[in-house]
């Protein structure tokens, strides 16, 4: 099989693992994605029990579904989708992460196979996923095209990947930049870089590429006023997430 380009950019790691030991607290360095979880997970979870037909309501619903979480952190994903049943993998490049994740999964009781790693490195193995969780880490990426064409490689016929990003535009600037990280001081100065945000039409082009169908797009949209997150049919303009099948065998 042919190689895969390594897209693991150095620098962006190296932001991860400076924060790795806060990943569960709520108020700390990671808390943008702890206020986002709940609306992230509304729209994971609801996207793979329409495309595998489970009715969450039932214990377990995702049992028997084989899950990989790139990018897992310190696990914010990873736990909800095992506790749902699922077989779940986590793979994160900051190497530092991983103990944090895997010591809050044993003290939960949850069976996660955390790994220090990457999507480009499980492809080549026996390894293949009914769903992919490709969340906050395409803007990370030194090489977008060929990381989500990895993506593509580890995915079942049929399967899903969820993937969501940051648009790219003044707005998006001015809040996930200007505002989260200098004004809020919600992140660290410098954890994003405004000319690696994708915008919805490029990502789309993108997960096409790559050989995966892109069937849906929705927005994560702040309300200042109720200080929470929702999904939208229509804004995209900051923080978006897509849903794409692989139709193909590999």
């Amino acid at each position: 099989m042919k190689a895969v380009i390594d897209t693991i950019d150095p620098k962006e790691v190296a932001k991860f693992e400076a924060m790795a030991d806060e990943w569960w607290d709520p108020d700390g360095k990671f808390k943008p994605l702890h206020m986002l979880n709940p609306c992230r997970l509304d729209y994971i979870v609801s996207q793979i029990a329409l495309e595998f037909d489970r009715d969450i309501k039932t214990k377990e619903p995702f049992k028997g579904l084989k899950i990989l979480d790139i990018g897992c952190g310190g696990g914010l994903l990873c736990e909800p989708m095992a506790r749902l049943g699922a077989t779940v993998v986590g793979v994160d490049a900051a190497e530092r992460n991983i103990p944090v994740a895997q010591a809050h999964a044993n003290r939960s009781n949850l069976s996660i196979d955390y790994r220090v790693g990457t999507a480009e490195e499980l492809v080549g193995s026996e390894n293949r996923f009914d769903v992919i969780l490709n969340m906050e880490v395409i803007e990370h990426v030194a090489d977008p095209l060929s990381y989500l064409s990895a993506c593509r490689q580890l995915l079942v016929k049929g399967g899903l990947m969820i993937c969501s990003t940051i648009n790219r535009n003044p707005k998006s600037f001015a809040m996930a930049i200007i505002g989260a990280e200098y004004v809020m001081r919600w992140l660290p100065k410098g954890t994003h870089e405004w000319s690696k945000f994708i915008k919805p039409d490029e990502l789309y082009q993108l997960i096409s590429k790559s050989g995966l169908t892109p069937v849906d797009k929705k927005g994560f949209v702040f309300n200042p006023i109720k200080w929470s997150w929702a999904l939208s049919d229509r804004d995209l303009s900051v923080n978006y997430v897509t849903a794409s099948l692989n139709e193909d065998e590999n």
